[in-house]
């Protein structure tokens, strides 16, 4: 039976790794690094630098892979990333036979934490499941992109004795505002908080988190949003790709200590 080591490395810093991270990558025969293409090639190398740092036992093995296009025309969104993700086991399963060998390991370096709006928990899953290949797995966690927006900007993630919703831009508008006074925004590529009417929303933005390129806008929401969407547009041009995150909260007073 092969093992699969699914393993968080924070939102860009090799200094996010955790002892337990290292120690997993140098026990595994194989690490997979998925490739994107030319505009994301950043991503490919802060997990080889990751690689080239903290890897140090000899014979561990590097494999390269494409990742499958996500194709978006004349579908939903839910079938979209379902096409996606049997595209992807099916990439996976063939990574599987080819590179690990009968009780061997390897690892994913998965952006952030594995159990947080990432899916190759599941592709992982979809893969034993077609039992072409015995496997089993294990998640290491990692530093999440919430942990690193909250960090630079100096804030507790909650409101004293409250909740937290964590949601995506396409979903904000349904809780926020009225039914939760604290939102942490993943996977808006609409920026979706321009709709947000509410003289006492705050916002905590930030991008790159964790990298040299980090950027974080902090205001009332009335007063910086265009400020973000301009600043999100040309960090993303100048970039080729952008990963951003944000935290809405009403009904505080605010002092941006920029």
């Amino acid at each position: 039976m092969r093992h699969i080591y699914i393993v968080g490395i924070g939102t860009g810093n090799p200094e996010h790794l955790t002892v337990q991270a290292i120690n997993t990558l140098n026990k595994v025969d194989v690490i997979f690094i998925p490739s994107k293409g030319a505009a994301k090639a950043e991503l490919v190398e802060v997990r080889r630098e990751i690689c080239q740092r903290y890897v140090t036992k000899a014979g561990i093995r590097v494999v390269d892979y494409a990742v499958p296009v996500r194709q978006m025309a004349d579908r939903s969104y839910v079938q979209s990333v379902d096409d996606w993700h049997a595209e992807l086991s099916a990439t996976y399963e063939q990574l599987f036979q080819d590179h690990i060998p009968e009780n061997g390991s390897a690892a994913f370096l998965v952006w952030g934490d594995p159990s947080l709006y990432d899916s190759t928990i599941r592709i992982i899953e979809r893969v034993s499941a077609r039992k072409q290949v015995a496997l089993d797995c294990s998640v290491i966690p990692g530093i999440t992109s919430i942990q690193a927006l909250t960090a630079s900007h100096r804030i507790p993630l909650n409101l004293v004795g409250k909740p937290v919703q964590i949601t995506t831009g396409r979903r904000l508008a349904e809780s926020f505002p009225g039914m939760i006074e604290t939102a942490v925004v993943m996977l808006d590529g609409e920026q979706a908080f321009g709709k947000i009417d509410d003289p006492d929303a705050y916002i905590y933005w930030g991008a790159y988190l964790g990298t040299e390129d980090e950027i974080i806008i902090a205001g009332r929401l009335a007063d910086v949003s265009d400020r973000i969407v301009a600043t999100r547009a040309e960090a993303r041009t100048r970039h080729g790709w952008i990963m951003d995150i944000y935290l809405l909260r009403k009904g505080q007073d605010f002092d941006d200590p920029a």
